[in-house]
């Protein structure tokens, strides 16, 4: 089975996502999904906006999710992230791993995250309830030294 592995700007849907990895075989369905928050390093968020070099962003998302299934045998995986702007309480990605084992299902998840993170070329710019907005590294080391924007 070839896993799932999409950019798109339509919501997310769990439930898919979850049917795409089920199976028989499986004794752990994990859902992993990651919201917009209200707040970050102490800054009120009204929103972020999602861009990507799509072309390598998708070939990326996909090694990954070919790379799960390979690293964590008999895992079925399916990931999905949104582009475009997205309100508070919205979700900005979606991994859904099945296993035999829950154990297994919750390592391949975790890895799949911090893989993405780490490798998917995609970015985030916070929009702050104060009218600026500013891109933030992905990987969580902190905001980008690009000059933050006012909103007008």
């Amino acid at each position: 089975m070839t896993p799932v592995a999409r950019l798109h700007r339509d919501p997310i849907d769990p439930t898919s996502l979850v049917r795409a990895v089920s199976g028989a075989s499986h004794g752990a369905v994990l859902l992993f999904l990651g919201v917009v928050r209200e707040m970050n390093d102490g800054r009120e968020v009204s929103g972020i906006e999602y861009s990507a070099y799509e072309p390598m962003a998708a070939r990326e998302l996909s090694d990954i999710a070919q790379a799960a299934e390979a690293r964590f045998t008999s895992s079925t995986v399916a990931i999905e992230h949104r582009l475009g702007a997205l309100a508070l309480e919205e979700v900005s990605v979606g991994i859904a791993v099945a296993h035999p084992h829950r154990a297994v299902a919750y390592d391949a998840s975790r890895w799949i995250i911090e893989e993405l993170k780490r490798r998917v070329p995609i970015w985030k710019r916070e929009q702050y309830v104060d009218g600026h907005r500013e891109w933030v590294d992905p990987t969580g080391r902190g905001t980008s030294t690009v000059e933050p924007e006012v909103l007008t």
